[in-house]
């Protein structure tokens, strides 16, 4: 008889409840949970691939050390072994710095990678700190920390409530969200637009969002800050600026004014590709739609000028008086974890902490830390060049930037070079290969799942929680526990810890950090947990709906979500997003800081370029994430998926067939040919992540339609500097026959 179980999908930024049905040790099915109070029953094709990725026969179940070149399977025991023999000399003959770390987007799926990954940076203590962040979102999370005082105060569209969304550079069709965790936003654009709402697409390629919008603008690619400077300064200069509830609440409103003075639309229709009156009628439009907001995702970030693009489209949400209102662009309050929930608020002024970058820098570029992490793209010129604080060492942790960096071959190289890499990852990829020791997780049907991240960007306030499907191998530690393990081998602590009492240790930790002298009894509340467990306890009872261990009777605790979470209850519903200026406010004004120097001084030097002959921008796919679901068989099949996308005219003018060379000022490669009509003159597309033909890779059906790596083609130097994200979209190119 069947065994149905409740699952969140750990797969992608929707977060999407799953029905998982099980006989004995074996998936029966996996369907979306209709009870799910988020997703309501919503399911995507990776959600379905948990089955695979649970069974894959080449998914790592035990650690792996290299000997004579090859790797070796090892018990738990050898592996710390061979790391304590071979790490911890680097790091007491070079310093803390000799050791680098890099965490990938997968780390932001698994509670216990998420909430023990720091404890694991701090013991480290090594400024050589990098993750997938610089090649994705940190533009918006360094906006939104100058604007509202913290990394993760992020604005979202509240869609279910809009009338009037204009997206740049996302594609939530496919994606479902991108720093805006919102499933079926296929069945919410359809029903905005059915209440008599619209959505307009500013986009090179006519996605798959914007194919199903009222109205579709191409623009040229890396030309967003144009336009949307172009779209502010017509809300100055048309006196269609309404502040609405934020007066009072701002400052910088008369140096935003100023600053965007030089972008009439006039002046950057050229460079933007957007004509000046087209500029002008979607200012207009926004500043009149009862509800509107603004929404600019990877594509505005991954550019030369991504803070300034993330900045520009909430100052215009701000301005046409829908940031922070209902169906306009909105906080989340998250149930626990979140930090803009937590302590004094911004207001009073002097207060807030607001946020600071630069506290140091990378030793051969000079590239300022942001959020306590160097740009990934000087990892490999850091380990290549020689003197104090070369990484010598480095540890990885659910990250292939090999594939996902710019720079991959030169990456490569220089990980070769190493004198000692730990991995801790699911798979033989194209980064771990060069790896020493690999210490592999469990699989997500193994583990238990709580979404740290997420609800701090989610369309609607929520709390879940759903256990492992099934029990992991005996003897195979959970990720929280290699990861205290880890923390005791840096601290001289030796390989025989008790890992219950390093556990009990990093709790008593955090509970001073909230109780005080209250501590022991804090402490006793959270005795029925254990790890992660008694983590989400302890966050969800001091949250804004927590019980506040008695103080507020019925508030969420642990328990109460677990009882919540099954496949007939789905979790606990937190209801619509409110307004939260001032109270999300961590900023040392207390206000909205409308014109932060930093992005008013890079806007400055926002000029039109001349356009190339042609222009490589990225592109997502529903069946596919970054660069490690590719070796999953029901998300394989199918057409093949790493194409150059090419407009059917620039096809016949270059007399392109099955395949294109491609050349930038960096790399080359040969790709495969589709003609699209979707894509704009001039611009062509290569999807993210591939290149699964490197040896000594572990990954069958990868390997048999490797793709190619677009990431070989973009320069490991350009990168937008108020951030450090990488630029991956804009990039110019030659395109010739192959």
């Amino acid at each position: 008889m069947p065994e149905s179980h409740y699952r969140i999908c750990p797969l992608c930024e929707a977060c999407c409840g799953l029905e998982v049905k099980t006989e004995g040790a074996q998936v029966v099915s996996i369907r979306g949970a209709t009870n799910d109070v988020f997703s309501h029953g919503y399911l995507c094709p990776k959600g379905v691939s948990l089955k695979d990725l649970h069974e894959d026969p080449d998914r790592l179940r035990t650690p792996l050390i290299k000997r004579d070149g090859a790797f070796v399977e090892a018990t738990w025991d050898e592996a710390f072994a061979e790391i304590e023999r071979r790490l911890l000399p680097i790091r007491r003959e070079h310093g803390p710095d000799a050791v680098a770390m890099t965490v990938g987007n997968p780390a932001a799926h698994k509670v216990s990678l998420l909430a023990y990954t720091p404890r694991l940076s701090r013991a480290l203590g090594s400024r050589n700190a990098f993750s997938a962040s610089t090649l994705d979102q940190m533009p918006k999370q360094l906006s939104a920390g100058l604007m509202f005082g913290h990394w993760l105060s992020i604005p979202l569209p509240d869609i279910e409530r809009c009338d009037y969304l204009l997206i740049l550079g996302a594609n939530p069709m496919v994606s479902n969200g991108s720093l805006w965790t919102v499933p079926d936003y296929r069945g919410k654009a359809k029903a905005l637009r059915a209440r008599g709402g619209r959505i307009v697409v500013v986009d090179p390629r006519r996605s798959e969002t914007a194919a199903a919008a009222d109205e579709h603008l191409p623009i040229r690619p890396g030309g967003d800050a144009l336009l949307l400077a172009g779209i502010a300064h017509t809300l100055f200069d048309e006196g269609l600026v309404t502040l609405g509830r934020l007066e009072g609440h701002v400052n910088g409103l008369d140096d935003a004014r100023a600053a965007v003075l030089p972008f009439a639309p006039e002046v950057t229709a050229a460079g933007c590709g957007i004509p000046a009156d087209t500029q002008r009628r979607l200012a207009r439009e926004l500043a009149a739609a009862p509800h509107a907001a603004v929404y600019g995702r990877i594509g505005t970030c991954t550019t030369r000028f991504g803070t300034v693009n993330s900045w520009l489209v909430d100052l215009i949400n701000a301005l046409t008086g829908n940031l922070d209102r209902e169906g306009g662009a909105m906080f989340a309050k998250a149930a626990a974890f979140a930090p803009n929930t937590q302590g004094k608020p911004g207001d009073p002024v002097g207060v807030g902490k607001g946020v600071t970058t630069g506290r140091r820098k990378s030793r051969v570029s000079g590239a300022p830390e942001v959020f306590g992490e160097l740009p990934i793209t000087v990892m490999a010129e850091e380990i290549e060049t020689p003197g104090e604080g070369q990484i010598k060492a480095l540890i990885t942790i659910a990250s292939n930037p090999v594939l996902s960096a710019p720079g991959g071959p030169r990456l490569s190289r220089a990980l070769a070079q190493l004198d000692f890499m730990l991995s801790l990852d699911i798979y033989l990829n194209e980064t771990t290969r060069h790896a020493d020791v690999i210490l592999p997780g469990l699989s997500p049907l193994e583990d238990l799942h709580f979404d740290v991240a997420f609800p701090q960007l989610s369309h609607r306030n929520h709390a879940r929680f759903s256990g492992p499907v099934f029990d992991a191998v005996p003897g195979t530690p959970q990720e929280w526990q290699t990861l205290l393990r880890l923390c005791a081998l840096l601290e001289g602590r030796g390989l025989d810890v008790d890992v219950q009492q390093l556990d009990d240790e990093a709790i008593a930790a955090d509970v001073r950090r909230f109780a005080g002298d209250a501590t022991p009894a804090v402490l006793a509340a959270l005795q029925p947990w254990r790890g992660p467990e008694r983590l989400i306890d302890l966050q969800l009872r001091v949250g804004p709906y927590g019980d506040q261990f008695g103080r507020r009777p019925g508030g969420l605790t642990l328990a109460q979500v677990k009882a919540a979470s099954t496949v007939e209850g789905g979790g606990v519903d937190l209801g619509s997003l409110t307004p939260r200026i001032p109270e999300v406010l961590r900023t040392p004004s207390g206000k909205v800081e409308l014109a932060p120097p930093s992005i008013l001084a890079d806007l400055a030097q926002v000029t039109a370029e001349p356009a190339p002959a042609f222009t490589l921008i990225g592109r997502r796919d529903t069946r596919s994430g970054n660069s490690w679901m590719h070796n999953l068989p029901v998300l394989a099949k199918g057409p093949e998926r790493c194409t150059l996308l090419v407009h059917p005219g620039d096809a016949d003018r270059l007399g392109l067939a099955d395949y294109a060379h491609v050349k930038s000022a960096v790399g080359a490669l040969v790709a495969r040919v589709e003609r699209s009509a979707d894509m704009s003159p001039g611009v062509v597309s290569l999807p993210h992540g591939w290149g699964h033909d490197l040896d000594g890779v572990r990954m069958g059906v990868a390997r048999e339609r490797p793709g190619v790596n677009m990431n070989a083609l973009l320069d490991d130097a350009a990168r937008d500097p108020l951030s450090g994200n990488a630029v991956l979209s804009g990039v110019a190119v030659e395109i010739a026959p192959a």
